[in-house]
């Protein structure tokens, strides 16, 4: 599956975050629980360098809780302070702040033994589109200040938030990087809503995740489509599905197009219960 996704806003966004780079304290960088390393835009790290970074896993209700706190340690292992989040309940995001106080402790400090007063923690918060960015500084905030969609893309220019007293967050567009080297990502990306859905081929998505769930949650596809036995072909599985929902067009040949729709759109809205498409493991 090869996706080119680089529009100009996002080339001018990478523009725009190096210049501001020089006025950042720390880098909060937002990736999706459920495809912490796919989510994340390996450009981040060119641009950001040595900056103290904060991930925040987000969407953390959505993704298997266990893998979650792999996650957590793999990025701590790495220097970078990671909090598992939900931006749209706000469990999680009030020890952002704190966070990043202590990742500028050592700096705070020495301001404070010069007898100064620190001013507000500068912030660059980035991620890639339709990660739940705008949703995350609306409740930091405390306001609607950031536009929110549940398309990527709607953030367009970057703007200073101010949260409480001592933080300023710098809101930037989701940058994409452009292209998916590793087709994998791109349908990790796809089958977690991260890319529009008026580029994707639903079926090459639908079978990616079918693959995924024989592997790692076979119990839950059982449950939640009544197979008594996972058929090893995936496109036998398919038709089973499809043959359960009754997806059938004339001469009784299986709608392969609801049936992919269908896949994708209860696995996005967890009817297939919260689950995490990579593990620290697999890298």
């Amino acid at each position: 599956m090869t996706i080119q996704w680089f529009p100009g806003h996002m080339a001018k966004a990478r523009r725009e975050i190096t210049e501001k780079l020089k006025l950042i304290d720390v880098v909060i960088e937002l990736v999706d629980a459920r495809i912490p390393i796919s989510s994340r835009n390996p450009m981040i790290d060119e641009i950001v360098k040595n900056k103290p970074r904060l991930v925040l896993l987000n969407k953390a209700d959505m993704a298997d809780p266990s893998l979650t706190k792999e996650w957590q340690r793999y990025f701590e292992e790495k220097n970078m302070k990671a909090i598992a989040i939900n931006s749209q309940t706000g469990q999680g995001v009030q020890k952002i702040p704190l966070a990043a106080k202590e990742l500028m402790k050592d700096k705070l400090n020495k301001i404070i033994e010069k007898g100064m007063k620190p001013r507000a923690i500068r912030a660059l918060i980035l991620g890639i589109p339709n990660v739940g960015k705008s949703t995350l500084i609306n409740r930091l905030a405390n306001k609607k200040i950031a536009k929110t969609g549940d398309r990527p893309g709607i953030t367009k220019q970057q703007q200073w938030i101010k949260v409480g007293k001592d933080l300023e967050l710098l809101d930037t567009p989701g940058i994409l990087w452009p292209k998916f080297e590793d087709q994998i990502i791109g349908l990790r990306l796809a089958a977690t809503g991260a890319i529009k859905d008026e580029i994707l081929d639903f079926q090459e998505v639908a079978v990616f995740v079918l693959r995924f769930l024989q592997e790692r949650y076979p119990d839950r596809l059982k449950e939640r489509y009544r197979i008594e036995e996972i058929p090893e072909d995936v496109i036998e599985l398919f038709d089973e599905i499809g043959k359960k929902r009754g997806f059938l067009m004339s001469g009784g040949f299986i709608d392969y197009d609801k049936t992919a729709e269908v896949i994708l759109r209860e696995l996005r809205s967890e009817k297939l219960g919260a689950l995490t498409f990579e593990k620290p493991s697999d890298f």
